[in-house]
Formats: C-alpha cells, sequence, structure tokens
C-alpha cells in the first residue's frame, strides 16, 4: 500500500506544482486586463474569462495537493491540543465519514451537469467569450477524483500509524 501512496502523492505534487504556473499567468493577464482597460480603454472579455478558468483550474486541481501538504482548513485550537495517535484517529475517522463519502458524492452528481455541457458544447454567454466552458467544467469530476485519490493515500497513511 505503501507503493500505492507515493503514486498517488507524486501524482499529487506533480499536479500541485503544474497548477500553481497558473497563479503566474493569472498575474500577468490580470496586470494587462488593467493596462488595457485604464491606459488604451479597451476591454477584452477572453482575457477576463481567461482569469476565471486559470482560478478555477488552480482551486480545483491542487485540490489533492492541498490535502497533501496539510494546507486544508481544520479546527487547530481543538487538533493541536491532541496526542499524535488521537490526531491520527481524527484524521481516519474525518476520511471515513466526511472525505470519501463527499468525494464520491461530487463525482458521480457532477457527471450529468458535464455530460450535458459536452452535448451542447457550452460556450460562454458573453459576447466574444471562450468557447470553452465544457472543458472547464470537466474540472469538477477530475477534482473530485484527485481528492479521493489523495484521500485514500492520506487514510492508508493514518490506519498505518494507527497499527504502530
Amino acid at each position: 500500500m505503501e507503493k500505492i501512496e507515493r503514486l498517488i502523492d507524486q501524482v499529487s505534487g506533480a499536479i500541485g506544482r503544474f497548477v500553481s504556473w497558473f497563479i503566474l499567468m493569472m498575474m500577468l493577464i490580470t496586470a494587462l486586463v488593467v493596462v488595457m482597460r485604464y491606459f488604451l480603454n479597451l476591454g477584452s472579455i477572453p482575457l477576463q474569462e481567461t482569469i476565471v478558468y486559470l482560478h478555477g483550474g488552480v482551486i480545483m486541481l491542487s485540490i489533492g495537493y492541498t490535502l497533501k501538504v496539510n494546507g486544508h482548513v481544520r479546527v487547530d485550537v481543538v487538533h493541536r491540543t491532541l496526542t499524535p495517535r488521537q490526531r491520527h484517529w481524527v484524521e481516519l475517522l474525518g476520511w471515513i465519514f466526511f472525505l470519501m463519502p463527499v468525494s464520491l458524492f461530487l463525482f458521480l452528481t457532477s457527471l450529468p451537469y458535464v455530460a450535458f455541457s459536452w452535448a451542447v458544447f457550452e460556450s460562454s454567454g458573453a459576447p466574444g467569450g471562450l468557447p470553452g466552458v465544457f472543458l472547464l467544467k470537466t474540472v469538477i469530476p477530475i477534482m473530485a477524483a484527485l481528492l479521493f485519490l489523495q484521500g485514500l493515500s492520506q487514510g492508508s497513511k493514518a490506519l498505518r500509524a494507527l497499527r504502530q
């Protein structure tokens, strides 16, 4: 199982590092939009939507990486007072009762939503907007799958720690 954990962790790490470049791209495109708008009196809906797509990609694709590096939100007031063994129990129970069911729910309920978007090749409602809304929506089940996989890794680590 440790081999699978390492593989999942490597995939999450690679995706996290790749997606981190989206943040730089968002900053540069935002600066370009501001310069165009306020100094050249030009607007660009495709550039503005590109920022939204990149932002969605950062949040949704890095969710597994965030879980891997413990960057998710937790109630530290309670968590920091626990012993390591109690923390592993909290992790394991949270994994069983919350993380896995929620990620499965998100995956299964997003499939019809994404399938419809693909069926109509959904595009932006804004005039001159980007045509690939269906591609952006495809990231939803991918996000759920990445969260589920990283959850497997984290749950396995907690279980192994409790057995020691």
